[in-house]
């Protein structure tokens, strides 16, 4: 669940395939995302309250807009299935967690795969932008944590 960075508004994902984007003062529903497979298990806004990102059972993540519920892109590359994602700092990348050892980073303008980040012995459970977008660190089921360039892609560290 999210509050929107801009707005009265809070963004829920469910069991039932949705997320679905809600006004805190009329508590009305404003938009439904529908088209997962799968239970949504994760859903954020964009930094700028545009765009949610969601998550769930399946080998990829998808990208809406906030206001009409439309499928913007489905971030599709992965060959496992994805445990989570996150929007970087300016919103221009996503990054996504896979259970085929990898994060991938891609761009939220064209939908297009920039980087895939493999250097982990484990599930890639989670990820998370630096303030500035130019790092990103993943966290594996391998018992380590990795410290990525987004521009170049290289491994900056390991921190086990």
């Amino acid at each position: 669940v999210a509050f929107s960075p801009v707005g009265p508004s809070a963004l829920t994902a469910s069991s039932d395939r949705a997320a679905k984007v809600w006004s805190t003062q009329s508590f009305e529903c404003l938009c439904t995302m529908l088209g997962h497979r799968d239970p949504v298990r994760t859903a954020m806004f964009s930094p700028d309250g545009a765009r949610v990102l969601t998550v769930s059972g399946q080998r990829s993540a998808k990208l809406w807009s906030a206001d009409s519920g439309e499928c913007v892109h489905t971030f599709m590359g992965h060959e496992g299935l994805v445990f989570s994602a996150a929007f970087s700092p300016d919103g221009a990348q996503v990054a996504t967690a896979s259970e085929d050892l990898t994060a991938i980073l891609w761009s939220t303008e064209s939908g297009e795969r920039l980087q895939v980040l493999a250097g982990h012995c484990g599930w890639v459970r989670s990820v998370a932008f630096s303030p500035d977008g130019a790092r990103l660190v993943t966290t594996s089921h391998d018992e380590s944590a990795k410290v990525w360039s987004t521009s170049g892609g290289e491994c900056l560290c390991t921190l086990e």
